[in-house]
């Protein structure tokens, strides 16, 4: 069951500027994600997507932007490069506790990235 949605674009090149300070990336982003960046040799596309995905989330949430610990909720990537989330710690524990999973869909154009995240409850039965 679907009890959330949330999209949401980023401007690559306001990430680009962003990403000149050490302490951006170290704010919002986990060690996963961060050495997924270097892999990836910092591309700035990369960056604005997961940043992109951590905004979606929120709004999937409901909570806005500080109902979750943004480096706790990272946008990761599998063997065949499709995106995923992986929590820890408390937004690891919220998502249990609340029967969440969240699909995440990530794309990139010209200047602009976007995120789409789909929350749905991973058990049966509606939770009050």
């Amino acid at each position: 069951m679907i009890v959330g949605i949330g999209v949401d674009t980023t401007r690559i090149s306001r990430i680009e500027k962003a990403m000149e300070h050490e302490s951006f990336l170290q704010r919002v982003f986990g060690p996963q994600e961060l050495e997924l960046f270097h892999l990836k040799k910092m591309r700035s596309e990369t960056v604005a997507a997961n940043f992109a995905a951590k905004e979606a989330l929120g709004k999937a949430l409901g909570e806005g932007l500080s109902g979750f610990s943004w480096p706790q909720a990272q946008a990761l990537r599998n063997e065949a490069g499709a995106p995923y989330f992986a929590f820890s710690g408390s937004t690891a524990l919220h998502m249990e506790q609340a029967g969440l999973r969240a699909l995440i869909s990530l794309t990139h154009e010209g200047d602009f990235a976007t995120a789409f995240v789909v929350l749905e409850r991973t058990d049966m039965f509606e939770r009050n």
